[in-house]
Parts: C-alpha cells; sequence; structure tokens
C-alpha cells in the first residue's frame, strides 16, 4: 500500500484506471494531504475494507468475546464553546450549516481489527494500528453514466416513541435536511447534467450493540458524460470535501470548522472508494475510530444551523458512539 502526500497524483491514477477500467481502491483524508491508492486491491491484505459486500473482509474467524465500550467524552461546557464559535459565524452569516466533530477518548476490550471484523455497516475499512471505519453514508456512486449521492442529516434514538414522526417533523432538523440536499445537488452539478432528486428524507434504520438510532437521508442524481470513466479521479476532487459533513457555503465553512475544532481531523470525514472497473461507489468517512499509542478515539459530529440547541447536539455525538454489532 503506497501513501501519498501530493493527493493529485491519486486523482491522475484514478483517471488512467478507470480509462483502463482497471480496478482499484483509494482513500483520501478530510485535509486532502494524504491518501492511498491500490491496484487490484482485492488481491492484497495490507488493508482490509468491504463495501456493500465487496472487499476483501474475512468473517470466518470473528472473535466471540463480549466487547465492552467506555467513554469519556468532553464536557459539556466544553463542547459549548466549539458551538459558540460555529453559532457565532451561523449568526454572522458565514454558513448556513456547519458540520462540528469532536474527538471522544474510549476503552474497549478489543482491538481495531476485532471491531473491523465483527462490525456490520454498508461500508467498512480497517488500517491497521490507525482506524477502523463502519460507515452507513455513501458519498458517491459512479455508474450506468450516472452520479449520485445520499446525504444523512437528522438522528434519533428508535426507542423514543413516535420517533420518525418526531424526527420528521423537526423544524430544525428539517432546515438542516433541505440545506445539504441544495448543497449536493449544486455540488453534483459542478460534474453532472440533469441533477435531481430522486428520494426526498426517507429513513434508514441503524442498529447497534445497545440501540437503534434512525437516520433521515435523501438520494440526489445527476447524468454523467460518456467520456466520465477516464475522468473518474476528476469529478471526485471536484466534489471535495464532502458536504454533508463540511456545510455551505464550502469554503467559509470549512475556515469556521478549523476555528472551532482546533485540530486536523485526517482520515475522519474524508473519503474512500472502490472501483470494479465498470462501477465506483464510495463512502464519507464516519463512525470512526483511530487510534494514537495505546489510545483509542471516537470520532463523531452532527450539524448546526442557526436553530440548533447546544444541549441536543451535544447529545447527538454521544448518541453516535456505539459498536455496530450485537
Amino acid at each position: 500500500m503506497q501513501f501519498y502526500r501530493d493527493t493529485d497524483d491519486i486523482r491522475l491514477k484514478m483517471n488512467e484506471a478507470g480509462s483502463a477500467n482497471e480496478p482499484f481502491l483509494f482513500g483520501i483524508n478530510y485535509e486532502m494531504s494524504e491518501g492511498f491508492f491500490i491496484e487490484n486491491p482485492l488481491l492484497q491484505n495490507d488493508l482490509l475494507f468491504q463495501l456493500k459486500g465487496i472487499g476483501n473482509k474475512k468473517t470466518d474467524e470473528v472473535s466471540n468475546v463480549s466487547a465492552d465500550l467506555t467513554y469519556t467524552p468532553i464536557s459539556e461546557s466544553e463542547y459549548q464553546h466549539k458551538f459558540d464559535i460555529v453559532h457565532k459565524g451561523l449568526r454572522r452569516g458565514d454558513s448556513f450549516l456547519t458540520n462540528l466533530t469532536v474527538k471522544t477518548p474510549i476503552a474497549t476490550n478489543i482491538s481495531l481489527q476485532d471491531i473491523f471484523d465483527r462490525s456490520k455497516a454498508p461500508y467498512q475499512l480497517y488500517m491497521p494500528d490507525r482506524f477502523v471505519c463502519f460507515s452507513p453514508e455513501r458519498f458517491v456512486r459512479i455508474a450506468d453514466g450516472r452520479i449520485s449521492s445520499n446525504p444523512m442529516k437528522g438522528t434519533i434514538d428508535a426507542g423514543i416513541e413516535n420517533a420518525e414522526q418526531i424526527i420528521l417533523n423537526d423544524f430544525k432538523e428539517t432546515a438542516e435536511h433541505n440545506t445539504i440536499v441544495d448543497l449536493i445537488r449544486n455540488d453534483l452539478s459542478i460534474v453532472a447534467d440533469h441533477v435531481r432528486v430522486e428520494r426526498f428524507r426517507y429513513i434508514d434504520r441503524i442498529r447497534s450493540r445497545n440501540k437503534e438510532i434512525l437516520q433521515v437521508s435523501s438520494e440526489i442524481m445527476g447524468d454523467l458524460p460518456a467520456d466520465y470513466h477516464s475522468h473518474l479521479g476528476d469529478i471526485l476532487f471536484k466534489l471535495l470535501p464532502a458536504g454533508s459533513i463540511s456545510g455551505a457555503p464550502k469554503t467559509a465553512t470549512v475556515d469556521l470548522i478549523r476555528s472551532a475544532e482546533g485540530e486536523d481531523r485526517g482520515y475522519y470525514t474524508g473519503i474512500f472508494g472502490y472501483y470494479d472497473g465498470t462501477a465506483l461507489d464510495s463512502a464519507v468517512l464516519i463512525r470512526f475510530i483511530e487510534q494514537t499509542d495505546r489510545q483509542m478515539y471516537f470520532r463523531s459530529g452532527g450539524g448546526i444551523t442557526a436553530y440548533s440547541k447546544c444541549s441536543d447536539e451535544y447529545q447527538e455525538v454521544l448518541n453516535k458512539i456505539y459498536f455496530p454489532f450485537i
């Protein structure tokens, strides 16, 4: 596996491989300061992955040890400080929607690879000694001359009575989701024609070891030019960073995120994807656990609008700390 500090090299390799219909796996971190590109990734085991059932993940040696998970979140007052920076920017008009994330120390009796092996999620990636990701969120899919995206915005504990009606009727969550749909529609219009919303605010159910959460998603689609295979890298890079984990408008919002978070995200909220020679599928790197020395951290966050309440957003950050298995 080769890492690239100049991610433009990855863009060019994606174009070249797409033109030749040769399979590859790729990843790009949020800051676009590092990435990887692997030819014929099903033939290697340096990096383990699975996208919608396709990958090199092995399931025949999964541990049956009961998994413990505890975490020590930042205090609500610490979160309030970050939230206030974002909210001030929102009130100034710098942004209409900002994705604010935090890093939470966790403790568990199982390893990063154990978490990967046991995880059940549409998109999974394991980089040894660095991180594991079990993402429910697609970035874009490119196939049959079309590009589509399924942004997720709006989360609620499924155990709450009438949870689906509550989340779908919530004014703040509706405003947030409308904003991200508009952003993704505008993003796809950069690379595609006839961009349209195919499905609007449908519900995904995500199960974990001790709860089930509801996630609101939409599907946006557009038509690509005939020569899109030879421009896969160009298409993907024009859409970065992912709108669902940055916000709108992008440039000013990315600056606001940097001020509030005060540290690099690294691969968290970057993207990764697999091209099989015909179709490309990719995911946003959320639901993410990284390891530094012997300490693990769970990265989580949520979208902030002018209507957001700090206590609600703080609770959403905590709700997203989970293992995606029983």
